[in-house]
């Protein structure tokens, strides 16, 4: 493609697919990577995933579909800035939380604990087995078939035990490799969307405070700057106004740091980033640490709030209760995952990881109906004479 610089991912160069297909007449490899997990079922499901608040908590919020879309932006003009790939880029910032469970890092936290002893739970690794293996879209193949470049973007990172697994998409663990220049881009994007749209969810469900924000250089810098110009600024403009400035100052550092990378390594080949013995993607040692300092308070002050865990604990309790009542009983799961979960010897490990894919792939709120069904219907049960399982 004309206009990519030399350590650019190239379609025409890809490494190709797991399932031959013959080249799109109209877009580029990557861009039909994108267009796929567009158009997938886990994309969709996204829109009623947590971000940090329950779906139902507020209409307002943040989900794992706005904070996809988000990530996509920061990242699509980092690589626009970089002169590399733009389509790669958003296909890999569009697909990095397909694999997650509902209600945020609790429900992956609570499933992990479930999966213990059964090979355990990443959200990462799930994405990746989304798009190779659960999405059934098409007659040729399972999952989407997406090209080596995007899926090697989408698993951030892994055991050597899972990448023993994983064969060429997990090779890069096994000897120290990085992965592509876009893929590193992706996933410096998804820290910077996080950690500034969560301020102002924050802010805007009352847990957090202005003034309580401005203890942070990055947040304080911008509030000194936009007060100094607009001291009467009503709060909400004010905070969108802060928000904006902060990805603006993070991403024009992360441009000016990599440039800087790039021409001290001086790659001339996506496998030469590859091979690089340090990401070249980053921000300076002084925006890093304000972007840490930022990420502390939030896990003090917001992951770690009262209202916030009390939320995420029940919705701990609904992910795990859901596993237990399907390991027990099987036929409670829909007809297509029973199927995936019998095994000639019964044994418990063949029915975990087709359970953990279900329930990985419920929404907050189908997650939540299901388990007001299922623990009603066990309650119920339980109480009849001789206490038998319906």
């Amino acid at each position: 493609m004309s206009g990519l610089a030399a350590w650019a991912a190239d379609p025409a160069g890809s490494r190709g697919r797991r399932h031959a297909e013959p080249a799109p007449a109209f877009r580029t490899e990557y861009q039909r990577d994108r267009d796929r997990i567009v158009h997938s079922a886990a994309f969709r499901r996204l829109e009623y995933k947590t971000q940090v608040f329950v779906n139902h908590e507020g209409d307002m919020f943040r989900t794992r579909l706005t904070h996809s879309l988000e990530v996509s932006q920061i990242g699509r003009t980092i690589a626009r800035a970089l002169s590399v790939n733009e389509d790669l880029t958003e296909a890999i910032c569009l697909a990095h939380d397909l694999g997650h469970t509902p209600f945020g890092h609790a429900g992956q936290d609570a499933l992990n604990g479930c999966m213990r002893g059964y090979g355990g739970f990443e959200h990462n690794l799930q994405s990746l087995r989304v798009v190779d293996l659960l999405e059934e879209r098409y007659a040729e193949f399972p999952g989407l078939n997406l090209t080596f470049e995007t899926r090697e973007g989408i698993l951030k990172h892994c055991s050597k035990e899972n990448a023993k697994k994983l064969g060429d998409v997990g090779e890069r663990f096994l000897n120290g490799g990085r992965p592509g220049i876009e893929a590193q881009i992706a996933n410096l994007a998804d820290e910077i969307a996080y950690n500034n749209h969560d301020v102002d969810d924050g802010l805007r469900a009352g847990l957090l405070g202005v003034e309580q924000l401005a203890e942070c250089r990055l947040f304080r810098d911008q509030l000194d700057a936009v007060r100094s110009r607009w001291p009467d600024l009503p709060e909400r403009r004010l905070v969108h106004e802060l928000v904006r400035r902060m990805i603006d100052y993070v991403v024009s550092d992360v441009v000016a740091r990599t440039r800087q990378q790039l021409a001290a390594h001086a790659p001339r080949s996506i496998d030469d980033v590859r091979k690089a013995g340090t990401p070249l993607v980053g921000m300076s040692d002084e925006t890093r640490d304000r972007h840490l300092e930022l990420k502390r308070f939030l896990n003090r002050n917001l992951y770690q709030h009262a209202q916030v865990q009390r939320m995420t604990g029940q919705a701990a309790d609904v992910v795990r209760d859901l596993f237990g009542l399907f390991m027990e009983s099987p036929r409670l799961l829909p007809p297509d995952v029973q199927e995936r979960t019998r095994a000639e010897d019964g044994a418990a490990a063949a029915r975990a990881r087709p359970i953990a894919d279900y329930i990985a792939g419920m929404t907050d709120r189908f997650a939540l109906a299901e388990h007001r069904r299922l623990a009603g219907s066990a309650k119920a049960a339980a109480s009849a004479p001789g206490g038998e399982r319906a």
